[in-house]
């Protein structure tokens, strides 16, 4: 059964991040799950997410989902923005609700930091190049 889309074409939050997501050497989007997903040979960020509290679903679809090092995932847990999202969470993916809050320059620096953790090591170094 496909997933319907949950997101909106017109959101300025999802156009930032494609924005970004996008400009990432090798990058490329597709839709899973009903959501823009963005990935090299793995998905390094999702727009939109959903946890479930009180066998409830609870939908975030204004945030990222990001899967970033350890020690830098703990420390963004702290924020009340962040959640852990259904099925990815236990994979060491986090949820960040986009808001006034966030900057742009937070946002690329999230969505790099998790292209860092799964894209190849040669798109890497693409990256690094530009630098």
């Amino acid at each position: 059964m496909e997933h319907p889309q949950m997101f909106d074409d017109d959101d300025p939050q999802l156009e930032a991040v494609r924005r970004i997501a996008l400009a990432l050497p090798g990058a490329a989007e597709k839709i899973s799950h009903g959501r823009p997903a963005f990935h090299t040979v793995k998905v390094h960020c999702y727009y939109g997410g959903a946890l479930k509290v009180a066998g409830q679903w609870e939908q975030h679809p204004q945030s990222v989902l990001l899967h970033l090092p350890p020690a830098e995932a703990a420390a963004l847990r702290e924020e009340p923005r962040a959640y852990v999202p259904a099925y990815l969470g236990g994979s060491s993916w986090i949820g960040l609700d986009l808001d006034e809050r966030t900057s742009p320059q937070e946002l690329a620096e999230l969505i790099e930091e998790s292209y860092r953790t799964v894209a190849p090591r040669r798109l890497v170094a693409q990256l690094d190049a530009r630098s």
